[in-house]
Order: C-alpha cells, then structure tokens, then sequence
C-alpha cells in the first residue's frame, strides 16, 4: 500500500476507486477504516517524508496505466498534507483523463473536518 512501492501495473488497480491516504490519517481518525475503505484500493504516503514529485509521476504512471474509476484523498489539516492534494491533481492532469476527485481532510483533534 505504500505508494512508493507499489508496482504502477498491479492488478488491483483494474476499475479500481483509489483512495490515496496520508499515513497518519488512520492513526488520528479511529473510523478510518469503516469509514473510507470499503470498496476502495488503498496508497498511502507521507508528502513531508517523501518527495512529492515522484508521488506525482508515480500516480500518473499509475492512472496512464489503468482504468481508474476515482480517487478519494484523505489527508491532515496541516500544510505539509496538502502535498497530496498537489501531486494527485498534477498526475490526473498529466494522464490526459478526467477522474472524479474527492478530498477529505481531517483536523489534528481526529475529526473530519471537511469533505469536498
């Protein structure tokens, strides 16, 4: 599940609703996993650790490659998080395909805080 390892021509990627996490989400949201997984193919990563640029060509090999039905990214409210937001809309762009996009964002008390 972690996207700088996952193979960008996994079969589980097929049709798939990809649902791209900051890895600290489900550490800080107790629901996370009742709440955003089912039915969804997971990538997780962290936008401050890693960098974000081979996230961003990483996902578009990963959306050039396979038919992707959507993607939901759930990240923190804090700035560093927001990287996800950068890499995810540049790799859709960059695939040349039109990908309904979902972001979710999460305060630092562990709540959702907003969902767009």
């Amino acid at each position: 599940i972690q996207l700088k390892l996952v193979a960008v021509n996994a079969p589980y990627f097929k049709n798939a609703d990809l649902l791209i996490a900051a890895d600290c989400v489900p550490f800080s949201y107790a629901d996370f996993h009742s709440d955003f997984l089912k039915n969804k193919k997971i990538l997780i990563g962290c936008p401050k650790l890693d960098d974000v640029n081979f996230y961003k060509n990483k996902l578009t090999e990963i959306l050039k490659m396979n038919e992707i039905k959507s993607i939901s990214i759930i990240h923190m409210e804090v700035p560093c998080c927001f990287g996800l937001n950068y890499a995810v809309a540049e790799a859709i762009q960059d695939s040349g395909k039109k990908i309904p996009l979902k972001e979710t964002v999460i305060s630092i008390q562990g709540n959702k805080k907003y969902e767009k």
